[in-house]
């Protein structure tokens, strides 16, 4: 069986999802470009996060981004996790920094292209409120009964920070937190339950015959309809 100190055993590219209001303006003395500047991450904000043993709590601590940026971490700015590049850290296009809020993001994009334009116009009217960034976790604290993660130390080479439409929202999203590692994490005990509840889940509805003609039940269920029990 699954018990909760197997939490600390997680490793992996992680995401999570915060709301965000980023500033749009364009670049002073720069024809066709315009940045964003906000926060990928807040820190000191606990949020419920949820795995195969229910709900916990858990924390980005002040400083956990030290390391990882003095480090010159290559990051790339994405929409939606995917697709090409809009900001680069290695190019000097994209900005990061940490302060008393969190991590701090400001990216300079090219409005030349297409999907960049659709984004910023997405921003600035509000239809796009979230922003999600993928890191490693190199150090965590647990709590004596695993229900709060504090993370202290993050690894943020080779991730990204996104703009999304709806992020793995940590206080509202299960399905994400279940990753095909937390899978193979599972003891037998623990994965025979999970699939005997998956298949009672999608298990085709059970249909019962109608009673033959003439049969007693048929008259039973004839005066039933007719009284309208």
């Amino acid at each position: 069986m699954s018990v909760k100190s197997d939490r600390a055993n997680a490793s992996g590219t992680v995401h999570r999802a915060f709301p965000v209001q980023l500033e749009v303006r364009a670049k002073a003395g720069v024809q066709q470009v315009s940045t964003i500047e906000g926060y990928a991450s807040v820190t000191e904000a606990p949020f419920e996060m949820w795995d195969w043993l229910g709900p916990y709590s858990e924390v980005v601590r002040t400083g956990a981004f030290g390391k990882t940026l003095a480090e010159n971490p290559q990051v790339q700015l994405l929409l939606n996790h995917g697709g090409l590049a809009m900001a680069y850290t290695k190019a000097g296009t994209l900005r990061l920094s940490e302060d008393s809020t969190g991590l701090h993001m400001e990216a300079d994009l090219s409005t030349k292209r297409t999907d960049v334009g659709n984004m910023l116009a997405a921003l600035e009217d509000g239809s796009v409120d979230e922003m999600s960034f993928a890191f490693r976790v190199t150090r965590q604290q647990w709590s004596p009964d695993y229900d709060q993660r504090d993370i202290l130390e993050i690894d943020l080479h080779r991730g990204d920070v996104s703009v999304v439409n709806f992020g793995a929202n940590p206080a509202t999203s299960v399905a994400p937190a279940m990753r095909a590692a937390d899978f193979d994490r599972l003891g037998d005990d623990d994965a025979r339950a999970l699939m005997e509840r998956l298949q009672h889940r999608f298990a085709p509805p059970v249909v019962e015959p109608e009673p033959p003609a003439g049969h007693p039940l048929s008259l039973y269920l004839a005066q039933a309809a007719a009284l309208d029990l």
